[in-house]
């Protein structure tokens, strides 16, 4: 159970790791539809610090609750942005699966979780 857990929140974790990366570099393919989701472009750099962050405090064991509720808001707030500007159904999915994939891969990999959270009652 604890690598099937890694490799979730590895796989979550590499691809939060290169978001919040491109919102950092802000290269065009990132500023543009940036700004078509209404976020000024001085927004994007905070962003990508907010992001690297709770990402990092994921992935360290001591402090992935903490990280998992971090991104967990994080996440809600693009699929509030993408709801609001009437995006496409895959964009509100998307972040949903990345929620259950930070969540299920902690769920996996900490035993103390699973004892708050069991999936069947005793």
């Amino acid at each position: 159970m604890r690598k099937a857990g890694w490799s979730l929140s590895g796989l979550a974790g590499l691809f939060f790791l290169m978001d919040s990366g491109m919102k950092l570099a802000k290269p065009p393919e990132v500023v543009g539809p940036t700004l078509e989701l209404g976020w000024p472009e001085a927004t994007i750099v905070g962003l990508g610090v907010v992001l690297l962050l709770s990402t990092l405090l994921y992935l360290w064991p001591r402090t992935a609750v903490l990280g998992a509720v971090l991104l967990t808001g994080y996440l809600g707030g693009a699929v509030a942005t993408h709801v609001r500007v009437g995006g496409p159904a895959l964009s509100v999915v998307f972040p949903m699966v990345f929620g259950c994939l930070v969540w299920g891969g902690l769920w996996l990999r900490d035993e103390r979780l699973r004892r708050l959270l069991p999936l069947v009652s005793e």
